[in-house]
């Protein structure tokens, strides 16, 4: 009935061998649980002859020896819940970090395609639903299948020709609960899914709630998730009837053979074959057999969907993965920060390039700007720098150091990203600059410095132990761009990549992030991705890309003088810039 599944459920038994001594005393607690059912089975035997002859001596001694075994057997029931609940709990929260941990090294371009609303869905969800398969596997599925075959052993020790044609039912049972198992996992996966698109769409919903009112979009929206949640109604509402189903098709094929078995037992005593006690032990054992069977064919349907959740999991290992540190990785120290690309050539598809053959070089201590119109592949080259992506022909230097020779974490270290767009995480404000490096108080201060960060954090209510709220929403976006500054800065990089720092500030703001990018990037080497016409007069060369293409470069004055493409781009995407100037 558990057939091997795609979802690998016995992929996760390797995580139980840490736990095998807690799984030897919860073995041996389930195999005395399930011992003791022969034994009263047996007892149940004796007992019924013996209300009937009114022996009251014998009927208390039997019910005494019966109530000994009965409290070590939930003695036995309680030691084995109890063992075999911690490491199928550890397996679900090992599975749960290994996944965590692969989803952070997936390919950004592979992580963008996917929902956020749908990763936290299975991670959180779809982790719980494996947790309490896994748990259910372990300390009820196995003992009631212990169980059934040691109730059978008794039953056929009893009469092996009644126990036989009661047998012949039970291909009838089991391809039964394995045809609704089925369909259950798949009705349960499709529901999975509704469950994480209504997520998906929740997560867009809450963040988007100011877009949505400025627009008066407010019954689209309602449209959209009352169609969503109606979709999963629908989708739970199919698993539900399923299982609402199997209970009375299952259950009536059970009473027909309980009824076939008391007409079947009544013919053989009549003829001989079987005694009363043999009789009472037999239908004793029947209904004992009836507790795991129902539990099997329940757990059966959590299994399968628990398939579906596992598998769902299992998704995120598909994820195309960053490539590798090599074999024989250089190790590096502090660099200085001279740059160098060399014909480097890229595209997330082979067939279309977003770069094409760019020579640049810059050395240490110069900034360097890109400009060009949006696709022309400024954003790639800042992915391959900090080795997002590799280069697919040419090469690219750092300090005479081919980027693909070197381990990630240390190009990482010595290569910071101010992104244009800040996303911090929830906690004190020098926890979000530290970003989990190991650095002293004095050092976070030191930093805030460089970024002009120092003065307005320190007038917080807290000062750095202010509490930033979820997505830096209790501080302005000019103090967390400055923060974003500050975190760069920390690890006193040699390159430091600045992503149109400040295009979404006010004037105000960007004079006060502006200084702070001055100060950050004074004796380093800067690549800035920009449209403001300040950033990109004061850097030492400006390299023009269009379609991945260098196609002029020079400082501003010279490109501007020398008119071309650099001009035309000043006049349409500066003119205000150029006007209030």
């Amino acid at each position: 009935m558990f057939t091997p599944s795609q979802a690998g459920f016995r992929r996760l038994l390797p995580l139980l061998r840490p736990h095998l001594r807690q799984l030897s005393w919860g073995v041996l607690c389930m195999l005395i649980y399930v011992g003791s059912f022969p034994l009263l089975i047996r007892l149940a035997g004796q007992l019924f002859p013996a209300l009937g002859s009114g022996d009251l001596n014998r009927v208390l001694g039997l019910i005494g020896l019966a109530l000994v075994i009965f409290a070590v057997q939930k003695l036995a029931q309680f030691g084995q819940d109890s063992l075999l609940a911690g490491p199928a709990l550890q397996v679900s929260q090992r599975l749960r970090s290994d996944l965590f941990r692969r989803l952070q090294t997936v390919e950004l371009g592979a992580l963008e395609k996917l929902s956020a609303g749908d990763l936290t869905y299975r991670l959180t969800e779809d982790a719980d639903r494996v947790s309490e398969v896994l748990y259910k596997t372990i300390h009820d599925t196995l003992p009631s299948l212990l169980q059934l075959l040691a109730v059978l052993g008794v039953m056929l020790w009893l009469d092996w020709k009644l126990t036989t044609a009661i047998l012949l039912l039970a291909p009838v049972i089991v391809w039964l609960i394995s045809l609704f198992g089925a369909r259950v996992m798949v009705a349960t996966e499709r529901s999975r899914k509704k469950v994480s698109e209504l997520a998906g769409l929740l997560g867009e919903a809450i963040e988007g709630l100011p877009l949505v009112r400025a627009f008066a979009a407010e019954s689209w929206l309602q449209d959209r998730f009352e169609g969503e949640i109606d979709q999963h109604r629908q989708a739970r509402h199919l698993t539900y009837s399923l299982v609402a189903l199997q209970h009375p098709v299952v259950g009536s094929i059970e009473v027909a053979g309980l009824f076939a078995v008391l007409a079947m037992g009544a013919a053989r005593i009549q003829s001989g074959d079987l005694d009363i006690n043999g009789l009472s032990s037999y239908l004793t054992g029947l209904v004992v057999l009836i507790d795991p069977i129902a539990h099997v064919t329940n757990n059966f349907n959590e299994f399968q969907q628990g398939q579906a959740s596992l598998r769902r999991l299992r998704q995120i290992e598909q994820e195309p993965q960053e490539p590798p540190d090599p074999v024989n990785a250089v190790s590096i120290g502090c660099l200085q920060g001279d740059l160098k690309l060399e014909q480097v050539s890229f595209g997330y598809d082979p067939a279309q390039p977003v770069l094409r053959s760019v020579d640049l070089s810059v050395q240490a201590g110069e900034v360097l700007a890109l400009v060009g119109p949006s696709g022309a592949g400024k954003s790639t080259l800042f992915s391959l720098l900090l080795r997002f992506n590799t280069v697919q022909q040419g090469r690219i230097l750092l300090d005479g150091h081919d980027l693909s020779r070197l381990r990630a974490r240390d190009l990482r270290r010595q290569v910071a990203l101010v992104p244009q767009r800040t996303t911090v995480f929830s906690g004190s404000v020098a926890e979000a600059i530290r970003f989990g490096r190991p650095a002293s108080d004095e050092d976070v201060e030191q930093a805030a410095r460089l970024a002009n960060a120092d003065d307005f954090i320190r007038a917080l209510p807290h000062g750095y132990g202010t509490q930033l709220e979820e997505r830096g929403s209790n501080v302005s976006g000019g103090q967390l761009q400055r923060i974003a500054i500050a975190r760069a800065v920390l690890g006193n990089p040699s390159l430091l990549l600045l992503d149109e720092a400040t295009s979404a500030l006010d004037a105000e703001a960007e004079a006060a992030v502006q200084l702070g990018l001055k100060q950050a990037m004074a004796g380093r080497t800067v690549l800035v991705i920009a449209h403001r016409l300040a950033t990109v007069q004061e850097a030492d060369q400006i390299v023009v890309l269009e379609q991945g293409r260098v196609v002029d470069r020079g400082t501003h004055d010279a490109l501007m003088q020398r008119g071309g493409r650099y001009r035309d781009l000043c006049e349409r995407q500066f003119i205000r810039d150029l006007q209030n100037g």
